[in-house]
């Protein structure tokens, strides 16, 4: 090769070359963040279970999730709204509108997940109609779950609430209470460990889960599976066309998933899609 030839061609490598290092510096930041986990939020329990399996049906994809619990149902939207979390899956509409209005989150639903039929749960009565003057009743104290126990004792004919009080009622707007019930109002994931201090209580199905009643033996009643409750996974309103989110999603809806719903909870959570 003479020297002409020599130099175009080491042009040509030095061209390739920098067009390389451009390409991957383009391309690090991309890769970088592929490789850094999705943190999806969730409460302890079915929600927490269903995630792992979401987690492994993701994975097959190329999409990396970490799982974090929590142990109540405010701190996975303040979590996701402060960027620790990319997305939440614990909560049904109702309480993420309650939760937007309250607290003014930019947040947007990505997908519904599954619904729990809320029931209702007692050590020392084996029906409601047992339940005697000034039973103790423990409630969700959250607005949104307050309100749909209320709705489900007056569907038992327990109580009347005053018209339109709606899915925010609090004890206050029963206009009709015969059996004089106090209601005790406490975090939902304190309600199964106080169970033996009430007459009866109402609890979210994915607490009682994971204190190990069984929502079809061990509720003496419970709300109708056709409840719009339906839970909800919840994104950043700023990420919701992110490639990711639909990835998501379509690891949450997958065959895989649904079948773990119907074989491990047995009709006690129900696919909400």
């Amino acid at each position: 090769m003479n020297k002409k030839g020599f130099a175009v061609t080491s042009k040509r490598l030095l061209i390739h070359s920098s067009l390389a290092l451009a390409c991957a510096a383009v391309f690090a930041p991309a890769a970088l963040a592929q490789d850094k986990p999705l943190k999806i939020g969730v409460t302890a329990g079915p929600h927490a279970q269903i995630m792992e399996q979401v987690k492994a049906v993701a994975q097959k994809q190329g999409l990396k999730i970490q799982v974090v619990e929590f142990s109540d149902y405010v701190q996975p939207n303040a979590a996701l709204a402060a960027g620790d979390l990319d997305a939440n899956s614990y909560q049904h509409k109702p309480y993420l509108d309650a939760q937007i209005k309250d607290r003014g989150y930019k947040f947007v639903v990505a997908a519904n997940t599954v619904n729990f039929p809320i029931g209702i749960y007692s050590r020392k009565i084996k029906k409601l109609a047992e339940l005697k003057e000034g039973a103790r009743f423990g409630i969700p104290n959250d607005p949104t779950n307050g309100g749909r126990v209320l709705l489900l004792l007056q569907a038992q004919g327990l109580i009347k609430l005053k018209d339109g009080a709606g899915l925010k009622a609090t004890p206050l707007d029963a206009v009709s209470n015969p059996k004089k019930l106090k209601f005790i109002e406490l975090d939902a994931a304190q309600l199964p460990r106080s169970l033996d201090d009430l007459d009866a209580s109402a609890i979210n199905t994915n607490f009682a889960i994971s204190a190990g009643l069984n929502p079809k033996t061990d509720s003496i009643a419970q709300e109708d599976a056709h409840s719009p409750y339906v839970n909800i996974l919840v994104v950043r309103e700023a990420d919701k066309d992110k490639p990711w989110v639909a990835q998501l999603v379509k690891a949450y809806h997958s065959p895989e998933i649904r079948q773990f719903i119907d074989t491990q909870f047995k009709g006690s959570v129900l696919s909400g899609w």
